[in-house]
């Protein structure tokens, strides 16, 4: 008989960022014979609706999945998908109230859910030390080839290096230009690349940095300074993000620390040389097919940007091997590890 898989859908209330774009994939991948149960509430009235109405909604067999580091304390049959830890690691970089909520919540859930998911090794050693749980899978971000069992997604890529339109149809954007896609947090260490832009962008005088994201409201404040040739773009739909990426001269995620980087992995899928910081799951992602700077090392990143900006055969190398690994990151393939898992709860 098959099982009844209910997934929490409170992620759905919320602007697709990376975590909730992992859920939205994956339930786009999913052929049929699961339930979604959703909300509008937010914050508070979206912990309380997670917390007291939707374990209502399980049946006596049913098995909850929860794709974004939160579910209801009530229900054990679940596996939960957990993406970092950071709140818990770093809540300096976070509001004292989310933090603080996370510290205390989050052990909790861990140890009661069945099976946790991990976007990555790096997550999972992590997850497995901290709360002393042995149920550990891995199930990595993605990007899709259009003929995929889930193409429908409009973020689908052809995996193969393509001119495109100016981004955002805006004919003074810059024609050259060094990419930044991600949330503005302290995590993402924007204050590093933009003091390695301020080393070396008189060397590059007809190329700007381009800084797409914004601002979300668990995180603390991030202080930038005054320069020149940077154009913040806040958010980026999903319609224009292909080609934003695919025109960059550079992909560059500096982070301190990330769970996966699923931007780096979207921008070599567009044939984009990608540099990316050795922080957290970054070179696990990446592998070869990235060029990887030292956070220890003060100047790297500026040396990594503009080694590869002068540099075409690194930047062909780079676009080659990038668009090789991202083949091997299907949101697909996840999905029917992730179907098959809940199956057999």
């Amino acid at each position: 008989m098959p099982r009844d898989i209910l997934v929490n859908g409170r992620f759905l209330a919320r602007r697709i960022t990376g975590n909730e774009r992992y859920g939205c994939e994956i339930l786009r991948c999913f052929k049929n014979g699961y339930r979604v149960e959703k909300t509008q509430a937010q914050g508070i009235l979206g912990h309380a609706w997670e917390q007291f109405i939707l374990p209502t909604k399980l049946k006596r067999d049913s098995v909850l999945w929860s794709p974004a580091n939160s579910g209801p304390l009530a229900i054990q049959n679940q596996a939960l998908t957990i993406h970092d830890l950071s709140p818990l690691e770093h809540p300096e970089w976070f509001t004292t109230s989310y933090s603080s909520w996370y510290r205390l919540f989050l052990p909790m859930l861990a140890k009661r859910v069945r099976l946790i998911f991990t976007p990555s090794e790096y997550v999972r050693q992590k997850v497995i030390k901290r709360f002393g749980v042995e149920h550990v899978i891995v199930t990595p971000n993605g990007v899709e080839i259009a003929s995929s069992g889930c193409a429908s997604s409009s973020f689908a890529y052809r995996l193969t290096a393509l001119s495109a339109s100016p981004p955002r149809n805006d004919s003074n954007f810059p024609q050259k230009y060094i990419l930044f896609v991600g949330s503005i947090q302290p995590r993402k260490n924007l204050e590093g690349l933009m003091r390695a832009w301020h080393q070396i962008k008189d060397k590059f005088k007809d190329t700007w940095l381009i800084v797409a994201g914004e601002w979300g409201r668990v995180f603390r404040s991030v202080k930038f300074f005054a320069e020149e040739r940077i154009r913040f773009l806040n958010y980026v739909a999903d319609e224009h993000l292909p080609s934003l990426y695919a025109n960059a001269k550079l992909f560059v995620l500096p982070s301190f620390d990330e769970g996966f980087g699923l931007p780096a992995l979207e921008a070599m899928a567009r044939g984009t040389p990608v540099i990316v910081s050795d922080g957290g799951a970054l070179p696990e992602t990446v592998g070869d097919a990235g060029f990887i700077f030292s956070l220890e090392e003060p100047d790297s990143l500026a040396q990594a940007i503009e080694k590869c900006l002068n540099d075409e055969t690194l930047r062909a190398s780079l676009i080659e091997k990038g668009l090789a690994r991202a083949k091997d990151f299907s949101w697909q393939s996840t999905a029917d590890l992730i179907w098959k898992t809940l199956n057999e709860l």
